[in-house]
């Protein structure tokens, strides 16, 4: 039996976990981002979001990428697997 459909089931599952850590990132970073402003005294960057921080969108929405492009290439061994059988 070939072992062929073993590396994209371990890609995908890497890629998976890697989108998982990437969304709690950013939901810690965004977390962290608005109670330290609350903190301060001038409340400027808050009200007008100015400076803009792109950063903890940014890693939710590369997580959710990576789930899913790690759903898929984990999906594509399953198939691949079964294909094979």
């Amino acid at each position: 039996m070939s072992w062929t459909w073993l590396v994209p089931v371990i890609v995908g599952a890497f890629i998976f976990l890697v989108g998982i850590a990437f969304v709690l990132w950013g939901r810690h970073e965004e977390e962290n981002y608005y109670d330290s402003l609350v903190t301060r005294f001038d409340l400027r960057e808050f009200f007008s979001r100015w400076p803009p921080r792109p950063e903890p969108g940014a890693l939710r929405v590369g997580g959710w990428t990576a789930i899913v492009v790690g759903i898929v290439v984990a999906g594509i061994g399953g198939i691949i697997y079964w294909v094979q059988k």
